[in-house]
């Protein structure tokens, strides 16, 4: 299945020209992405960029969405919503607009967010398609793995991403964990200079240990929660990925003390509560769907769990290890890049429930708890937004030097 690039390759040559003699004009940015949510990590993660990139002079940014509900202050909107039926579809329509787009409107760098054949720059933010379907195939039996590889819409985004790393045109990709950066050489084999670890940035003063004492006490009265309570957090939204099943079982054989809150939204939200019902640990389950002030839940949590089967890096980890919460996740997480066991967090295979059940118990003592979280904010401290702006536009600078 071929997919046509949705950038000319002519445009390449008076790119080359442009940036080498007008080197201090101003940088004309496209970001794309097909939509957003005020839950997902990879649209929170280009609203902090920006933001810390518009601070920096010179950066022209113009977004190509279907929609966007955000905060658009200083950026144009091109938007690419086209009627369709079914992903296979929204996909495929939303890559043509986004080719005419671009056709009519130049710029010198296009950082795509969607697996989109001859961008300049791919921030891997949803990691590798294959490795997903990989682990998920893990736990779906043989007729999960056979309608999996037999889908229209996998096919598609499959084919779509093994010609964008193939193509001639892609002249960077940002990976935001060295996990994700492991999984394109070994899948595509992608030229190591191509490939950029820039770590996602926190705000460490607006996720921070005090978060417990302005919310801890509102926050569980609000969820019915004692103070008593150790309480689990897991943020994220597609809860089979984020690993919320084995999180629950997980609380089905830890003692009382032990409550989890899932702060996310997702189809499978009745499921989980009757899962939970059936395990015998609804009263101690709490399922928020999406809240736009997740600090709010980092300040009443102890621990920040995330026993993902498959995230390249998602921005809880950054926010709850600054909120000194200690991690316990997934090896399956590219949040592991920065974890060293027992120090600042703790780890465990995906599916290995005997192993999150004893890093679990680990974090039972609460002077273990303080240390592990303490640990892990001194950790993230460095990983500013202003560090990873910095990185950014030297990339973008680079770039268009040569």
């Amino acid at each position: 299945m071929h997919y046509p690039a949705i950038i000319s390759s002519t445009r390449y040559s008076k790119l080359s020209t442009s940036a080498m003699t007008h080197t201090n004009s101003p940088i004309s940015l496209a970001l794309v992405r097909q939509r957003y949510t005020p839950f997902g990590g990879a649209e929170r993660f280009l609203e902090r960029a920006m933001a810390a990139l518009q601070q920096e002079r010179g950066l022209q940014i113009t977004l190509i969405a279907r929609r966007w509900s955000g905060d658009l202050s200083g950026w144009q909107m091109l938007p690419c919503d086209r009627w369709h039926i079914g992903r296979w579809w929204r996909d495929r329509t939303f890559a043509r607009c986004v080719q005419r787009r671009l056709q009519e409107q130049r710029f010198d760098l296009v950082q795509s967010h969607e697996r989109l054949p001859g961008c300049d720059l791919y921030r891997a933010g949803d990691g590798v398609h294959q490795v997903w379907l990989r682990e998920r195939g893990r736990t779906d039996g043989w007729f999960g793995r056979l309608a999996t590889a037999l889908s229209p819409y996998h096919r598609q985004l499959l084919a779509m991403e093994r010609q964008m790393m193939h193509s001639p045109q892609l002249r960077a990709v940002i990976c935001n964990s060295r996990m994700v950066q492991r999984e394109i050489q070994d899948c595509f084999a992608v030229a190591p200079e191509k490939l950029h670890v820039i770590y996602s940035g926190v705000d460490a003063e607006r996720f921070h240990p005090q978060l417990a004492q302005r919310w801890r006490q509102e926050v569980r009265q609000q969820w019915s929660i004692a103070e008593k309570q150790i309480v689990l957090l897991l943020v994220g939204s597609g809860f089979e990925r984020k690993g919320v099943p084995i999180a629950l079982q997980a609380l089905a054989r830890l003692p009382q003390q032990f409550s989890l809150l899932v702060v996310g939204q997702d189809r499978a939200l009745s499921a989980m509560q009757r899962q939970a019902e059936r395990l015998g640990v609804a009263e101690r389950l709490r399922l928020t769907g999406g809240q736009r002030n997740v600090e709010a839940f980092y300040g009443a949590a102890d621990i920040l769990l995330l026993p993902t089967r498959y995230d390249p890096f998602p921005n809880v980890a950054l926010e709850g290890m600054a909120a000194a919460l200690p991690l316990v996740t997934s090896h399956q997480c590219g949040a592991c890049d920065l974890i060293r066991h027992g120090e600042n967090g703790l780890l465990g295979d995906s599916l290995d429930l005997e192993r999150l059940l004893a890093n679990i118990r680990v974090l039972q003592d609460g002077a273990e708890r303080q240390r592990m979280g303490m640990a892990a904010r001194q950790t993230v401290l460095p990983l500013t937004l202003e560090a990873m702006s910095s990185r950014l536009l030297q990339l973008y600078r680079t770039l268009l030097q040569r």
